[in-house]
């Protein structure tokens, strides 16, 4: 399957229809190429590899009672840091990221996740390697 987004629910973008068949379009390229026999070499890609959900912070009847820091929305797939904003209560108050590693927020505030209990997922990066790869007809 192919998941492209972020995109919100009901609703289709071009943008992201057309990056959707580009997509599909280089994997069924790649399964030709690969059912003529052509080898593709080694190769490493980095990837982000989920950690952990984080649920929106809540008070004791299990409320919710802060929302994405404005500084966060709209930042997937960027670097966050010790210190940096996460969320902002109600009152006002700033509730920072206390982690000691970078991590790269995704799926941030994301209307599929809220039922959920997923303010967004923690990633890391992880560099993937592929050994040479061939038809073996």
């Amino acid at each position: 399957g192919v998941e492209v987004g972020p995109q919100p629910q009901g609703v289709i973008r071009a943008d992201i229809l057309e990056k959707m068949r580009k997509i599909v379009r280089h994997g069924l390229d790649f399964v030709q190429l690969f059912n003529k026999g052509q080898e593709f070499p080694p190769c490493t890609i980095e990837v982000y590899k989920i950690m952990e959900k984080v649920d929106y912070p809540r008070n004791k009847n299990d409320e919710v009672i802060a929302i994405i820091h404005p500084k966060l929305q709209d930042q997937d797939w960027q670097p966050l840091n010790k210190g940096d904003p996460l969320f902002l209560t109600l009152d006002g108050e700033v509730i920072e990221y206390k982690g000691d590693n970078t991590v790269y927020p995704a799926f941030i505030n994301e209307a599929a996740y809220y039922e959920k209990k997923h303010a967004f997922v923690k990633t890391v990066k992880v560099k993937l390697t592929a050994e040479l790869l061939r038809s073996q007809t």
